[in-house]
């Protein structure tokens, strides 16, 4: 039986991950925060879509113990943070190591730990490598880097801009995806496909479908996939 774990369910990608798991009658389990302040919300949210909600806590052998007791075959790994979150919530630099790199590691190690996870896939980013501009994507590589190395089976995705109906506001994203978008197309009608396949923005519900269908595809253990392949 396929099982599915969902780190980051409350975020963008992760609810539609989610929503994408269940509408293919996959059993999921969304994992929040067990220090959640929206706990509650969060369990009437994934309850009206028949998703338990795990609260297990951010360590290595809780989650292993997690994964192996409810049989999880997939994790998904939809977790990070943003500069504009941080700055919101007064948080410093530092935290792209603490969340984008030492989560991914952590649960991709729990995963191994776990023996039953067949996939785990990991949500990145366009531009993450070993030469990547930026403490961000710098750090997103170190965490693919840790995921590689962790023993899981695994899937990295890099997606470009993800745009769509997010909780909180974000016009400049949004703004720069229509902007990239259009300027690509010129490009794609002189013959750049590639490139505007590659950098062009792609939907939240778009993306969840891709991450759900190469979590099931076997071919596509040990790949990392670029954004003109999750479209």
């Amino acid at each position: 039986m396929t099982a599915a774990f969902v780190a980051g369910a409350t975020g963008f990608t992760g609810k539609a991950v989610v929503a994408e798991l269940r509408q293919r009658g996959i059993q999921t389990v969304a994992h929040v925060r067990p220090d959640s302040r929206e706990l509650s919300r969060w369990q009437e949210h994934f309850g009206g879509l028949a998703v338990e909600v795990d609260t297990t806590p951010w360590q290595a052998d809780a989650l292993a113990d997690t994964l192996q007791r409810r049989g999880v075959t997939l994790v998904f790994c939809c977790i990070g943070t943003t500069r504009t979150r941080m700055k919101a919530q007064g948080q410093a630099q530092n935290s792209y190591e603490a969340v984008d790199y030492a989560l991914p590691k952590l649960l991709a190690e729990a995963s191994a730990t776990a023996g039953c996870v067949t996939r785990f896939v990991y949500l990145s980013s366009l531009g993450a490598g070993p030469r990547a501009q930026g403490a961000y994507l710098q750090w997103r590589w170190k965490a693919e880097e840790a995921v590689r190395a962790s023993g899981v089976p695994f899937t990295i995705a890099r997606p470009s801009i993800i745009t769509g109906q997010r909780d909180e506001a974000r016009p400049s994203e949004a703004f720069a995806g229509k902007a990239a978008d259009g300027f690509l197309s010129l490009l794609g009608a002189f013959g750049a496909t590639t490139l505007r396949d590659r950098y062009r923005s792609t939907t939240d519900t778009r993306l969840a479908n891709a991450l759900v269908r190469l979590a099931l595809d076997p071919v596509q253990a040990g790949q990392t996939v670029l954004s003109e392949h999750l479209q």
